[in-house]
């Protein structure tokens, strides 16, 4: 399994092709129609309501055909949240928590594939997501 780094790398080391891509942008708000309908007015991007059990999404075309959605929920601020492509969730998961992150949510199956998130030391947060193939 390799993360980028291993024991005898640095980040010196890395090559471009090392870089895990973000692949989704999403939004996450306590007031999902004001933000929807700011991002709208502004940039044109254009949200799709998709049913979702856990509440409110609606998914955002970003442009470049990158994807993004905005949830609502009961957030006390509202904040950006990446999602990186991970070939092992479970395992980035772990390797983030052995260097100080916080699991805001253990790694967990959805229709499209798993994902979990995490805060690091200094607190910002990402999420992993490893598609179903």
């Amino acid at each position: 399994m390799d993360f980028g780094l291993g024991a005898d790398q640095t980040d010196m080391n890395m090559k471009p092709s090392d870089a895990r891509p973000i692949v989704h942008l999403e939004l996450h708000t306590a007031d999902q129609a004001r933000a929807s309908t700011f991002y709208a007015q502004l940039l044109r991007w254009r949200p799709e309501p998709i049913r979702a059990a856990s509440g409110s999404y609606l998914a955002l075309e970003l442009g470049g055909g990158f994807g993004g959605g905005i949830v609502e929920c009961g957030t006390r601020r509202p904040l950006w949240l990446p999602y990186v492509e991970v070939d092992q969730v479970e395992q980035f998961t772990k390797r983030a928590r052995q260097l100080g992150a916080t699991v805001l949510l253990e790694p967990r199956e959805g229709p499209a594939g798993w994902r979990s998130v995490v805060s690091s030391p200094e607190g910002g947060e990402v999420a992993f997501w490893q598609p179903k193939r």
